[in-house]
């Protein structure tokens, strides 16, 4: 009986191995199949805030006040990145891969001037305060095409879906998001280190449509509206992953 079962074991195990290398040897090319990444890198983030208006509360209700930005500086901030994805082989020299990104945290903050002007009869002056944004939430979902260079050398570009949420305050103007989406391209290009592990360095440009800005009230009791952002984003990164 026990020598039946150890026959029954090493069976197994050797179904196991043998489809496991079947698995490996049906690959179109070495880079088919699953992976996983971790990246660190440098971004800059380019916004655009467009002109607004202003409900001041009374007496001054009936006013015409418009909203404006101006000197708001970049994000420049260091970023990490979490990727998954699969590589589905075409033919031994080419992939097209579907891939997944998110960056954990927030951007270091930049700022801003929001400046808002009433008009005559109420006597025409302008104010203005220092308001603090940041980055956070930013993910993508790409195709990659990629060239198979060799079995330890790949070469891809990545195009695909992306989304961020700009958050902004002010000393007068409560924390306030606006989620913003757009479309995402990059290079890349990915070296086998050891076995599965390899390293990868890669460039990514994305663009941010048009979105409005959300109502604020400030604590003054003035609500502005009709703001809208919109912005660009680079980022360059470097990291390992593991190819499954």
């Amino acid at each position: 009986m026990k020598q039946f079962k150890m026959s029954a074991l090493v069976l197994a195990l050797t179904s196991i191995a043998a489809g496991s290398a079947m698995a490996q040897s049906s690959k179109t090319n070495a880079w088919e199949g699953a992976y996983g990444q971790i990246g660190v890198g440098f971004g800059i983030f380019t916004p655009s805030i467009s002109n607004g208006k202003a409900v001041a509360p009374a007496p001054y209700s009936a006013a015409n006040i418009t909203t404006s930005a101006s000197s708001v500086n970049n994000v420049n901030t260091g970023l990490a990145n979490l990727a998954l994805g699969y590589n589905f082989g075409i033919n031994q020299s080419y992939i097209l891969g579907l891939g997944a990104t998110y960056y954990p945290g927030a951007s270091s903050s930049a700022t801003g001037v929001l400046n808002s002007t009433v008009a005559a009869p109420y006597g025409a002056f302008s104010s203005s305060t220092t308001a603090t944004y940041n980055v956070k939430n930013l993910f993508s979902i790409v195709l990659t095409p990629g060239y198979v260079i060799d079995k330890d050398k790949l070469a891809y570009a990545k195009l695909g879906y992306t989304g961020a949420t700009i958050g902004l305050s002010a000393p007068s103007i409560p924390y306030t998001t606006t989620n913003l989406t757009g479309w995402t391209l990059g290079l890349g290009y990915k070296q086998i280190l050891t076995g599965s592990i390899y390293a990868f360095g890669e460039v990514n440009y994305a663009a941010y449509g048009n979105k409005g800005v959300a109502t604020i009230t400030s604590s003054s009791g003035a609500v502005l509206s009709g703001m809208s952002a919109k912005g660009t984003g680079t980022d360059i990164l470097v990291g390992v992953g593991y190819r499954f």
